[in-house]
């Protein structure tokens, strides 16, 4: 895979005026079948949260899309 220095990748956003607590996670695995899959779990600070999986053919195509939803997390106030 290239370009994963910085994963795992574990964000927060908490206002405690709006009583908001909010973490989102990603990572990048390898399958069994030489593809990698994007693994979030995202949900409200203390919970399990939820999960989703994407599994892309290329690493590189993973890598980009873990780029572009940290951008988008982050414009909204995730640090």
């Amino acid at each position: 895979m290239t370009q994963t220095d910085g994963l795992p990748i574990h964000l927060t956003h908490v206002d405690p005026d709006q009583n908001m607590a909010r973490f989102y996670e990603m990572s990048i695995q390898p399958t069994l079948f030489g593809e990698a899959s994007l693994f979030r779990n995202w949900g409200r600070i203390g919970t399990r949260g939820q999960a989703m999986m994407v599994t892309y053919l290329e690493a590189d195509e993973a890598v980009a899309a873990v780029a572009k939803l940290e951008r988008q997390k982050r414009r909204r106030g995730y640090r």
